[in-house]
Formats: C-alpha cells, structure tokens, sequence
C-alpha cells in the first residue's frame, strides 16, 4: 500500500512566552491523500494557521513526526526542507505577498529562478499561466498596479510556477470582495479537479463549504473531520495540465554562473527599488574611496614635484667643501682643495661631471645701473653638473677656462635688474667689480636652494675668476655630478677615500644632495601615509556605515525574505543575494569614488598651477579591490542574519 501523501502523528507544537509554553496544537493525527480538496476552519487563534505553516513546512512541530510520501521531515536540514517546498508546494497568501519591484510576470517566475531552470523556459512557463489566468496583459504590470483580485491570480500562477503537487491557500479570499473571492475559488476547484492537493485554511463556512473534507480546529486540537461527496468536474479549460512541470523543467538547468546573474538581477532591481536609500548606503564609501584616491595622487604629485625641485638644484650631486663642516672658522684658510683634486675625481668611473668652483661677492654694473651678484668661478660641466638649462645664447666651454676669457653667462634675475624685462643681454658688456665681462648666455629661472634663488649670478671660468678677482688657486668647492647607473652613498664613500687619501687627511666636509632628496621624500611620504591612514579610517567608517543600513535593509525586508523562502529559496540563495547587494553598493561606490577624485584632480588643476595630481593605476585597482572587500567583509553579518531568518518568523512580521 502506498503511503498517504501528507501523515501527521502525534504532533504538538509550543511557543516559549517568558517563562511560560504556550501549547498552539496538541497531539495533532492528519492523514491527507493526494488529490483531496480539504479546508481547515477554526476561529482565530484556534492554531489552524500553525498547522498550515507545518504542513508547508514553513515551521517545524515541538514533538510528533510528519511525513510526505512516507519521507520523513524532522531530519531533513533547511536546503532539503527548501526544495520540497520549492519542488512539492505552492503558496497562495491572504496578502498575495508580491515582491513590489518585480513584475507580475518576474513574481511568478521566483520559484523556477531558485530551482535553477533556464530564463527562455521559466520565461514562456510565466506567461502561459498568466495567460490561462486571464493576466496575459498584466504580465508586465508591478503589484502596486493590480487589484487585489489580480494580485492574487498572480500568486497563484506562482504556486503553480514549479508544478505545485500540494496547493497551500491562507485565507485566500479574505482580502477579496465577492465576486474576486468566488474567481479565486472557482480557480482552485479546477487546480483540484486537475489532480492536485488543495488544502484552504479559512475562518469562513461558505469557502470551507466548497472543499470535499473539512477539518474542524479549536483550541489546537481537531474536533472535527468531515467527508462529502465529490462534485464535477468544472468545465471550464484547466488552469494547466498535472504534468506541465515534466514538460518544461526538462527544458534546461541553468548552471551555477546563470543562478549568480538571477540573483545579481534581483539585486539590481531590489537596488533600484530603494534608489535613495542605496544612494546614502554608498555615501561613506564614494567618500572613503575618493579620498584615498585623492590622497595617494597628492602625494605622488608632491613627491614628484619635490623631486624636481632638488633636480633643479643638481641631480644626484656632490659638493665637496673645504674644512670640516659649514661652521668651521678655519674653512677660509684651507687651501687643499685643488684643481687637481677635481682633476683626480674626473677620471673616476662613477663620475658624470666635474666642475671646480670660486665663489665671491661684487657688484656688478651695466651703465648707470648696479647690484650686488654672486659671482660664481666654474668650470665647462658645471651647467651639465647643476643640470641648468639655456633660456638664450650659449655656455662658455672647455677652451675658455684655458684662455680665462671674460665670458660671463647670467640668470634671469640678473638680466632683468640690469637690462630690464624682456630686454636681450646678449653680446652686452658688464663689469664684475673692476673686470669687463661680455655676456654669451643667460640660464633659465633655477631654484637655487635653501632660499636663494632671488640671488642675482653672474657665472665666469673660474680660472677668470682665480686671477683677476680673487687671486689665489684654491678652490671653495668641487661639485662631482654621480653618474646615473651609481649609487649616491657609494660615490660618496669612493670620494671622500680619494681626496682623504691625496690629503693624507679628512680636511674637507661632503654635501650629498641625494641626502637632502631622500630626506624630503621620505617627509612627504610620511605624511602621505598619515593622510592615507586617516583615509582609510573614512573608507572603514563608510564599511560600518553599509553594514548597519544592511541591517536595517534586512530588518525592512523581512517579509521578502519569508516570501522568498516560502517559494524554496535556500539559505544560500538569501546569503547570495543579500551578500551581492552589499558587494554592488561598495563597488559602484568605489567607481563613483574613483570618478570623483579623477573630478577633483580636473578642478585641482584649473586653479592650482605649477602643481597636479598623479594618479597611480595601482592605487585605483586597489581602491576597487577595496571597495568590493568592504562589500563582501562588512556585508557578510547582514546577509548571514537574512540567511538564517525562520521562515514563519520572517512571514508573521509582513
């Protein structure tokens, strides 16, 4: 003999209310056959939707068994306890229980979605029934444009959506007025004529009239249970055929990619719903991405630029200075350093450029007019040691410091004192103190260092400058540009081992502008770390901020996710639609993020001159890598708790 379809024994549900039990049903015994039209009456409170909520596996009984087909239930976790009733049940509610952003045709598809079917073949299956239901030009409607008739063809349609073996109906027409309420009934007479299982749960004798059994429930025990003779068939054409589910099922298993594209589908449209609310969910993170962006391109682009700053001082130079450091009163009076010295240092292979170096002050006069200049003795690689540029004529070179030619290259500054601005000095005769000199050349604006590039520099050979202005040999300085492929520190020891070996003792001090570099490298990107840090702390904020609105989202959305789960969404399809929403709302964050600080750059440099923001891909992946971790980290708790919400809990607070 086979078994009876739906077999309760022995069952008893209770609630904990403090430090009471509340008994709801008492040593339930229910045997219901498939094909039964059965209505279950009872006055409220009586447990009669306690029982529909067990039999829909929605709840689950404190003692006793229940079996479908003779499998038990008590056993089974929630993923097996979701496809029986994703596979075996189909739900109709007394409040429809639409989901408000999807049309009436996406509403009844939701079954199939978790069943995994194709979307060409739950897509045709959807509008078959609604077609059959008189809601063909419905298909496309939202709930909130339906009656409430409408509505509840449309829940029908997605009871029937997987095959609907048991048709589980709460009160299925105490939101309707008469006329909606006798369609809705007519239609369940022909799903029962059909073959399938109606069970009604109703307070209402004429809708408990229309069933052949009826179960009486009073005070959670049956009273009651009572038989009539079978009536006709309707004859009006079948909703849809027993084997409809056969026939399109097999129509294609969507893999595991299609089942995450649904539920990114349903995060998108369950986004759009709530654009607003979305919108201030990604506020913390658009913020916390557009200033780590923001931060990391600044500090680039100061770093950069203070790199070309010490670049226009001299690239990867050293000065090496007579005495033991700039406050040795003694300096004046050492005269070790030589022009053989630099001689000795030009032929080293980790040389680029060599150049001695004089320096004294004079003033310096073009007709009436006159000022004080540095006046700077050098050699023909100093401008290629000092990395200084051209802005008209030309540099004295190698011939002219062995014929001590009175060839003078000035600044900028210098030729606008003395000639005025714009005026060309070329081929101009000054004098520099009591010496005639000729202007060949004048530098482009330089940073000087330390303050100084207001100085006005009149630059000579320094043989010129040694003879007629000064009259002695030594040197104040030699500048060694390092070459390129050779480290600063390494050139650095390697001269100060020559010249104290030449010396026969350290009677000279080293200026290694790469020092100066690394030092204010290193203070820039300090601070930009502790910019960053404090980013980050924004970007972390705004991580808390989407959690706690996912919270609140699920809070608000706990009778989505009982509907969901009444139509055989597993835990893990909760998890995954909740947990993409998360993932969504902080990677659109990140890209409005990344849009708003590549925004900000734009305006940066409309009013910031001299200086701009250097965006570094890395920093914009990671940036996106970041905000789809906070998705996925902050989100995870909301998700989880969506996940693991009760079903009948989830439906009792709608």
């Amino acid at each position: 003999m086979d078994a009876p379809l739906i077999a309760l024994k022995g069952v008893w549900r209770e609630y904990v209310s403090g430090e009471d039990r509340l008994q709801v049903l008492k040593e339930i015994d229910l045997t219901i056959e498939a094909g039964e039209m059965v209505a279950i009456v009872g006055a409220s409170g009586s447990g009669k939707s306690t029982l529909m909520n067990i039999l829909g596996l929605l709840d689950r009984p404190s003692l006793g068994s229940y079996h479908i087909r003779g499998r038990a239930t008590g056993s089974l976790d929630s993923n097996e306890l979701a496809a029986l009733r994703r596979e075996h049940f189909g739900f109709i509610f007394q409040r429809y229980h639409l989901l408000g952003e999807l049309t009436a045709r996406d509403n009844v598809e939701v079954p199939a979605v978790y069943a995994g079917t194709e979307r060409g073949a739950r897509h045709g299956r959807a509008s078959a029934l609604l077609e059959r239901l008189g809601m063909g030009a419905r298909a496309d409607h939202r709930p909130g444009q339906l009656s409430g008739g409408q509505q509840q063809r449309v829940s029908i349609a997605r009871a029937l959506m997987n095959g609907g073996e048991v048709i589980l109906a709460d009160e299925p027409t105490g939101a309707l007025d008469s006329r909606s309420g006798e369609e809705v009934l007519r239609i369940l007479e022909e799903l029962n004529a059909e073959g399938r299982t109606v069970i009604l749960v109703t307070h209402d004798p004429a809708v408990a009239a229309r069933a052949r059994r009826v179960i009486e429930i009073s005070d959670g025990v049956i009273t009651a249970d009572r038989r009539r003779e079978a009536s006709p068939a309707p004859a009006s054409e079948p909703v849809s055929a027993p084997t409809a589910r056969t026939e399109w099922a097999d129509a294609g298993k969507g893999s595991h990619l299609t089942a995450l594209g649904e539920a990114l589908r349903m995060a998108l449209l369950a986004m759009n719903a709530h654009r607003m609310r979305a919108f201030l969910t990604m506020l913390g993170i658009i913020i916390g991405i557009a200033s780590v962006v923001c931060v990391v391109a600044l500090g680039e682009g100061s770093r950069q630029r203070v790199l070309t700053n010490i670049s226009s001082l001299g690239t990867n130079t050293i000065e090496v200075f007579a005495g033991k450091s700039y406050g040795d009163v003694r300096s004046a009076k050492i005269s070790t350093l030589v022009i053989s010295d630099a001689d000795a240092l030009a032929g080293q292979p980790y040389v680029a450029a060599v150049t001695p170096t004089v320096s004294t002050s004079a003033v310096i006069r073009y007709r009436a007019v006159e000022a004080n200049a540095l006046v700077n003795g050098v050699g023909a690689q100093y401008f290629l040691a000092k990395g200084t540029h051209l802005a008209e004529g030309r540099l004295f070179g190698t011939d002219a410091v062995k014929r001590r030619t009175q060839e003078a290259v000035i600044d900028e500054n210098t030729r606008t004192t003395l000639f005025g601005e714009g005026v060309s000095a070329l081929g101009r005769v000054i004098l520099v103190g009591s010496m005639p000199a000729r202007i060949v050349g004048v530098t482009e604006p330089q940073q000087g260092g330390f303050g100084s590039n207001q100085n006005l520099s009149v630059y000579l050979p320094y043989t010129a400058v040694q003879t007629r202005l000064i009259g002695s040999q030594s040197l104040r300085s030699i500048t060694v540009r390092v070459a390129d492929d050779v480290s600063s520190g390494l050139a650095e020891q390697a001269v100060t081992d020559l010249l104290t070996r030449r010396h026969g003792s350290k009677d000279f001090f080293i200026l290694n502008t790469d020092d100066i570099r690394r030092a204010i490298t290193s203070t820039t990107q300090t601070m930009t770390v502790l910019i960053a840090v404090i980013a980050v702390i924004s970007l972390a904020v705004g991580g808390i901020g989407v959690m706690n609105i996912m919270l609140v989202s699920v809070s608000e959305r706990v009778g989505e996710i009982g509907v969901r789960m009444a139509v055989g969404a597993r835990r893990r399809d909760i998890l995954q639609q909740f947990l993409i929403e998360a993932v969504l709302v902080c990677l659109i964050g990140g890209v409005l993020g990344i849009a708003l600080a590549l925004a900000f750059g734009l305006v940066f440099a409309q009013v910031q001159t001299g200086f701009s923001l250097v965006y570094s891909a890395t920093s914009i992946v990671t940036a996106v890598v970041c905000s789809t971790a906070i998705g996925v980290g902050f989100g995870y708790l909301p998700a989880r708790r969506a996940a693991r919400l009760d079903p009948v809990e989830a439906l009792s607070r709608t």
